[in-house]
């Protein structure tokens, strides 16, 4: 099979003077150089790199309801022993008001009413007057929003817990879903099990929660506005019967049924706390496991209440002026990410990049996690995202390790070959029957789920993305296996799902830019004939959204407007953008450039770049991430792979 080269990349290089391009060259060889000392400065002695990883003001107001269900109040009093730390959640919270009065989920983005009714409720809860200007504000805004009634249903379940929302009118999450046959629980996404399971122990345990007397939230509640879930048609209106008679079911219920089921969710709970650092290694089904814990009367030095508690907390930073959660970790995803760039920038052979390889091995996972109900015959490998979290392996963290160690080489061959064999051997096993790759499990897309009156946080299920499978086809590619059929299938599975015009969704990073740029660096890789017509249409697609300064920038309304929304240029965004291009072939034009320019002139002195945009995705339209450390090893990786563009 023959592969063509774009006819645009065949062109000739632009005229340059010898003198031109010999400043060019070393002005590009520079940026490279320090970019890699900069990141080289980051690794820690251990070998990784972990970038801070943050998100929107809900994991700080979150932070105050926890404490409200450890720590009740007395009548009307509530002075719980956090209050210090609860008063500066409650000051980080306020930093973050919009001068509408809301809260944003991602930077430059409109105020959401979820966010914004959090916000409200703990900082009332953290005494801050609500006659004062900010909460004056933020109460116009949330009625302007459609009020407490339009709030998500996670933030309705949460508030029923302390009889700040009517129970009856919030989705009931019952124990028994653990009990059910044919793995149903498996049909969900991973974080959506590691959050229902204990979120139904704190359901059906938990009912002896209250705020401090007198504390109510009706002045949020629109006039006019219903309360009830909404009543829709068809396999909705199924779902709404089957939680009415989950409701009844949990009065009327058999108690010895009951209480199985319970026992039953708290054994998976604990069972996925083992070789893991908290549950799911996320924050919602850490603080969810907590309260579960609590409910379930744990004494408070009980070893996995206190490992609860502690693992919640590390995901704290935390100084004297700052008080902000992590979602999560990201060291394996870091660390991998850097090893790559490093590795293309040409820093190979270097003691720091054996130190990452032999901690990327040391973490390998090597026992079987939720992804083994569907493929139980299959061997564990794999990594995962964070320090710890063998139960849920991820696929694109898999495939970014193994790219990164084809440049970093630990100090044991052997070890390191059979890790990487066993990791490709799982990622074959790990593709889905539409050819494409998800993050966590196989086949995870029964559509019917996303029904279910709960589903409004858009991550019920967990389906082949493009921006995923590119990376997996890039890196079985790289390791010569672009003649295997597992690489045919994720082809046609990527041309079957490219847009009309021409770009590639993108679920895990904003959005189309992020997805476009790992499918055609992931179809050029294949060296696929069909996928070249492709490549140059997403290519075309790129060049035509280009910025006025050079750069590109994509904005995360554009999950909810299903279609490119453009925002202001940065440099992860940009350094995608330009990578994509490259990878097409498209060395030469003055979008390439123009985009190289962009990076290099904002290179700081010391190697890094400035960025306040959001560019990760977690949920789409409900949550965002904000990598620390994408604004940096992107444009490195940018950077170096432009070094064939000049001429020379």
């Amino acid at each position: 099979m023959s592969y063509e080269m774009p006819e645009f990349a065949r062109q000739s290089p632009r005229h340059h003077t010898e003198q031109a391009a010999r400043a060019d060259r070393n002005e590009l060889a520079g940026a490279i150089r320090r970019s890699c000392h900069a990141l080289l400065l980051q690794q820690s002695l251990e070998g990784f790199w972990c970038g801070e990883l943050t998100a929107d003001t809900t994991l700080e107001s979150d932070y105050i309801l926890l404490q409200l269900w450890l720590h009740q109040p007395e009548g009307a009093e509530w002075n719980p022993p956090t209050r210090a730390r609860i008063e500066k959640a409650a000051r980080a919270i306020l930093e973050r008001q919009m001068p509408d009065g809301g809260f944003n989920i991602y930077a430059g983005g409109p105020a959401d009413i979820s966010a914004t009714v959090k916000a409200y409720c703990a900082l009332k809860l953290a005494g801050v007057a609500t006659e004062s200007d900010p909460m004056r504000r933020m109460r116009a805004r949330i009625l302007s929003l459609g009020g407490l009634q339009a709030a998500n249903s996670y933030v309705k379940i949460n508030l029923s817990l302390f009889g700040l929302y009517p129970r009856k009118y919030v989705p009931t999450i019952p124990p028994e879903i653990t009990l059910l046959p044919g793995g149903v629980l498996y049909e969900m996404s991973s974080w959506t099990r590691s959050i229902l399971v204990p979120l139904s122990i704190v359901q059906a345990c938990g009912n002896n929660r209250r705020a401090p007397e007198g504390f109510n939230l009706d002045e949020l509640l629109r006039p006019g506005g219903s309360l009830a879930l909404p009543r829709r048609r068809g396999i909705s209106l199924i779902f709404h019967h089957l939680d009415r008679a989950f409701k009844v079911w949990e009065t009327r219920g058999p108690k010895r049924v009951r209480g199985a089921a319970i026992r039953q969710a708290e054994k998976w709970v604990l069972d996925r706390t083992r070789h893991t650092e908290g549950l799911g290694a996320i924050y919602p089904a850490m603080m969810y496991f907590i309260m579960a814990l609590d409910a379930l009367n744990y004494p408070l030095d009980h070893p996995d209440r206190v490992e609860a508690i502690r693992h919640f907390e590390s995901l704290l930073l935390e100084t004297e002026g700052r008080f902000v959660f992590q979602p999560c970790v990201s060291p394996i995803w870091d660390t991998a990410l850097c090893a790559f760039a490093l590795g293309e920038a040409g820093v190979n052979g270097d003691a720091r990049l054996t130190a990452a390889a032999d901690w990327l091995i040391s973490k390998e996972v090597r026992r079987k996690g939720d992804w083994s109900v569907k493929r139980p015959d299959t061997e564990p490998s794999g990594w995962a995202f964070e320090f710890a979290n063998e139960f849920y392996p991820d696929i694109d963290d898999t495939a970014m390790v193994l790219l990164a160690l084809m440049h970093a080489k630990g100090s044991n061959p052997q070890a390191q070959a059979a890790a990487e064999r066993r990791a490709i051997h799982w990622l074959l096993a790990m593709q889905s029957e539409d050819g494409g790759w998800a993050a966590f499990d196989v086949d995870n897309n029964w559509a019917v789920l996303n029904e279910v009156p709960f589903a409004d946080h858009n991550a019920m299920l967990d389906p082949t993305c493009p921006d995923i499978t590119g990376r997996v086809i890039e890196c079985l590619c790289r390791r010569g296996m672009a003649a295997d059929e597992s690489v045919r299938r994720g082809v046609r599975y990527l041309l079957k799902v490219q847009e009309k015009d021409g770009s590639w969704y993108g679920r895990w990073g904003v959005n189309y830019i992020y997805g476009s740029f790992l499918a055609m660096r992931g179809l050029i890789a294949s060296r696929s004939a069909d996928a070249v017509d492709a490549v140059a249409k997403a290519a075309r697609w790129l060049r035509t959204i280009q910025n006025p300064d050079g750069g590109w920038g994509e904005s995360c309304a554009s999950y909810e407007r299903d279609h490119f929304v453009s925002a202001p240029s940065c440099p992860s965004q940009t350094a995608w953008a330009v990578l994509g291009l490259l990878a097409s072939g498209d060395r030469n034009s003055t979008q390439v450039r123009r985009g190289i320019e962009f990076l290099l002139d904002r290179q700081r002195a010391g190697g890094t770049w400035p960025e306040d945009a959001t560019t990760g995705t977690g949920f789409p339209n409900v949550f965002y991430l904000t990598y620390g450390m994408y604004r940096d090893y992107f444009p490195l990786l940018a950077l170096a792979a432009s070094r064939g563009y000049l001429p020379q």
